[in-house]
């Protein structure tokens, strides 16, 4: 069993994409000093814990997630002394930081891939994916071909700028393909195992997987090989870093934590669960027409088999989708934080969704962003030039540019905004043990196509109902409501009814 580290008990994580959080120095890039200036800010929100997206040197053919040297901080953000003084600055706040890692793939600019495409044979030759000759396919994966003289084609995990990096093949059905125990995989393996340890010695506390499920090629139903691959991982954390908490993007909870991680995310791809909250004919909008059992019961089932052993995480939203606000006004997205801050698992916040940031869908694509660039636009601190975050005219991003853009200033000052909300939640799951991590977790009310969705949490003595009705009309509600309202959006239950478009988090007795 994963022995968790105890900081996850009451862990909520706040997502930095470091070049759209603060820009320090006026060039219109976010940066690690901004970064290290607004840290005050988190964990005033109530965060005690960070993931940061990739900061590594890279051509950002990706956004950083196509790195061309794993053990040094992009210029533009800044140095690895400022790394570790943003890793020192968060500890002296009793938060703890996990890292982007990226095993997957590098960037083709990568100096492992550069010695790989040479056709002579050499350390790196097996570094990286190839095939036995530059006319041979690979199968479902895209590949490179004719861009050496090495005599094969190079398999790519996402753009055609990012080659993979080779953990080997579940099974070989071809001489190029190697054994997860070749020489060459296990040599992958020790590479970003030292990695880790650069990242672990300067201060963080642990990583974010990037493609944790698919490192090893053509893998079996439920991911065995993957499983074991992750396991070595963790034998060799358990050994020399036993405080590293990880958590992955796999998105099948009973498979990753016995990998050995002790997070895992629910996804917006894989099970529609996830998306049945929020996004894809939602559960939490006005119109009334989700169904939450399509989230319930895969998080229902991945929650008994886990068992303890590890954390599913809620992220409010990250890079790569839409904004949790796209199509919700401030009571919506009350009501969805309401849910997100009241279930168990260690929730993560993606920066500027705790002030409703909105979804651009009509900017041009920056850096591989594509569809997903309008989520990444630079948080919005204050009404003026540069919305705080720039003292630049501009920067690499587009601004909101609606009049009434969101801006942290402007509703920190107000009681009734929902950077309020968000911090009462906060506060009150730092309250109470019962809507932490662990706090136990059963469904009251939860009818396929209906509403409202109403759930209990319970740790020793405590018990708190959370209900919920996101639809726009007022709904009967079977189960009892009856105690101390510790938080509400909008008329409060009576009578065995929820109004309209309400939420109420309530302090029963046993």
């Amino acid at each position: 069993m994963n022995k968790l580290p105890a900081w996850l008990s009451d862990a909520v994580f706040y997502e930095i994409y470091p070049q759209s959080f603060q820009d320090s120095n006026g060039d219109g890039i976010g940066d690690i000093p901004g970064m290290i200036s607004r840290l005050d800010y988190i964990k005033d929100l109530g965060c005690n814990a960070i993931w940061v997206n990739p900061w590594y040197d890279s051509p950002f053919g990706d956004a950083g997630y196509d790195v061309r040297d794993f053990k040094k901080i992009a210029p533009r953000y800044g140095t690895n002394e400022d790394a570790k003084r943003f890793f020192e600055e968060a500890h002296k706040r009793g938060m703890h930081v996990l890292i982007d890692l990226v095993p997957g793939h590098t960037s083709f600019d990568h100096a492992w891939f550069k010695e790989s495409m040479k056709a002579e044979k050499n350390e790196y030759t097996d570094r990286y994916v190839w095939t036995g000759d530059a006319w041979e396919g690979a199968g479902e994966y895209a590949t490179l071909r004719g861009i050496s003289d090495r005599n094969g084609a190079a398999v790519v995990n996402f753009f055609s700028h990012q080659p993979a990096l080779n953990y080997g093949y579940a099974h070989q059905n071809r001489p190029w393909q190697l054994a997860p125990d070749s020489e060459g995989a296990l040599a992958t393996r020790e590479a970003i195992k030292d990695i880790m340890r650069f990242w672990l010695d300067l201060g963080a506390d642990g990583f974010r997987v990037d493609m944790a499920a698919s490192l090893i090629k053509e893998d079996d139903i439920g991911h065995p090989a993957n499983i074991r691959l992750w396991q070595d991982f963790r034998a060799f954390l358990d050994k020399e870093y036993p405080h590293c908490a990880m958590v992955s993007e796999w998105g099948v909870p009973k498979e990753s934590i016995a990998g050995g991680f002790h997070m895992d995310f629910m996804l917006h791809f894989g099970p529609p669960a996830y998306m049945a909250l929020f996004r894809d004919q939602p559960f939490f909008t006005k119109e009334g027409t989700g169904d939450i059992t399509a989230f319930l019961d895969t998080y229902s089932a991945d929650l008994a088999s886990t068992e303890g052993k590890g954390l599913i995480c809620i992220p409010s939203g990250n890079h790569d989708m839409r904004r949790l606000a796209f199509g919700k006004d401030v009571r919506d997205l009350k009501i969805c934080f309401a849910f997100l801050l009241t279930m168990p698992g260690a929730p993560f916040i993606y920066y500027g969704d705790e002030i409703g940031m909105r979804y651009l869908p009509d900017i041009t694509s920056k850096e591989g962003g594509y569809f997903r660039t309008g989520s990444r636009t630079p948080m919005q601190w204050e009404k003026r030039t540069g919305f705080g975050f720039t003292s630049s005219a501009t920067s690499y991003l587009p601004f909101d540019p609606s009049a009434d853009a969101p801006t942290v200033e402007e509703q920190a000052k107000d009681k009734n905004s929902l950077l309020s909300a968000v911090k009462e939640l906060l506060a009150l799951r730092k309250a109470h043990k019962a809507l932490q991590s662990f706090g136990e977790f059963a469904p009251l009310y939860a009818e396929k196509g209906k509403y409202p969705f109403v759930y209990e949490r319970k740790a020793k003595s405590e018990r708190i109902v959370v209900a919920l009705n996101p639809a726009d009309r007022e709904v009967r509600v079977p189960v009892s409501l009856k105690g101390q309202l510790l938080f509400g959006v909008g008329e409060a239950p009576k009578d065995g009814k929820m109004a309209a478009c309400s939420a109420a988090v309530i302090l029963t007795e046993e």
